[in-house]
């Protein structure tokens, strides 16, 4: 979380930088079944928790974003894909780039990821409507502060995505932002028991 790693070997201790991204990815149980409308899971609950008990809840609260990724119909397969292509997406996600670029021109922060307590309160001001749900979501499904931060980071960046506004100005978060932020936050909600 802080881009370092720390090495300790008998005496001594040395710091390294190790700033990266973690992309993984999982079954939703041990047959790999579970929630797939074409196939059935013979898993019972108990074979379903100790699968997902050996991923510990450390390392998951360190992760941003957990979505399930459903089997592709052969339909879809087949078919021209509709939808944003690759250019325009480039295009979209640039621009929101460059609104992380502005935002933290005289900062060593360089991402929304990145971002500090104090730019979290800084640059993620909250409607009331906004709180009322996060503090929903906190006392609902049990996020630790660190997914309620994960939560604003990522709320905060999906605004930037959707943002009409003009170059150097700031998307509020909207209801909408903080819905689809907590709705990344799959493996929190106890879907998998």
């Amino acid at each position: 979380e802080d881009g370092m790693v720390s090495i300790s070997r008998a005496l001594q201790s040395t710091d390294f930088p190790a700033d990266f991204m973690l992309i993984a990815s999982l079954n939703p149980c041990p047959c790999g079944f579970r929630n797939d409308s074409r196939r059935d899971c013979h898993c019972t609950v108990t074979q379903v928790e100790r699968y997902m008990a050996k991923i510990s809840g450390p390392l998951l609260d360190r992760i941003d974003l957990h979505i399930e990724v459903p089997a592709v119909p052969f339909g879809e397969l087949t078919t021209a894909a509709e939808g944003t292509d690759s250019r325009s997406m480039r295009e979209i996600v640039e621009l929101a780039r460059s609104r992380q670029l502005s935002r933290f021109a005289d900062s060593r922060t360089r991402s929304n990821a990145q971002m500090s307590s104090r730019e979290l309160r800084q640059y993620c001001p909250l409607s009331k409507k906004c709180k009322m749900l996060m503090e929903q979501s906190v006392d609902r499904l049990g996020l630790s502060a660190r997914a309620h931060d994960k939560v604003l980071r990522v709320a905060r960046t999906i605004a930037d995505v959707d943002s009409q506004a003009n170059e150097g100005e700031t998307e509020p978060i909207k209801i909408e932002h903080i819905s689809e932020a907590i709705n990344y936050r799959m493996l929190d909600r106890q879907f998998w028991s």
